[in-house]
């Protein structure tokens, strides 16, 4: 599977904010089929009474010639993943990491907020210059 062009910029950004990379790409298993790669799995220890969370995350550019079919693509997508997770990594949340550029132009559409809150549809978003996370939107 090729990576998204931002990979290494959200990897490194992960890493930055103090995850740790445990699957690149993350495999979510399926019944004697092939199974679906999620860009990256990590895990970050939180606290002492909360113990290690781990996440997968799946990274998007949105720099097709439309947006919104970026959009239905990322968000089919997204839900494949989670129903398949949900299934079988329950412990994992998914997360849809975008850049800060694209949060700001297309993501903060009240149609878009609307149907990510609805969906619960957790965000990571990103800074493509400093490869840093800017938000976490969790849902």
């Amino acid at each position: 599977m090729a990576k998204d062009i931002y990979h290494q910029i959200v990897r490194k950004a992960l890493e930055k904010d103090g995850w740790l990379v445990t699957h690149d790409p993350y495999l979510i298993p399926r019944n004697n089929k092939k199974p679906y790669e999620v860009d990256l799995g990590l895990e970050k220890f939180i606290a002492a009474e909360k113990g290690i969370e781990s996440i997968a995350v799946e990274i998007k550019s949105f720099i097709g010639t439309s947006m919104s079919y970026d959009f239905h693509a990322a968000f089919g997508q997204y839900n494949v993943y989670r129903f398949f997770m949900s299934e079988k990594e329950n412990h994992r949340k998914l997360f849809l990491a975008i850049s800060e550029e694209t949060y700001r132009t297309f993501f903060l559409d009240d149609d878009i907020k609307a149907i990510c809150q609805h969906f619960s549809v957790n965000l990571v978003i990103f800074d493509v210059s400093n490869s840093e996370i800017v938000s976490w939107i969790k849902r």
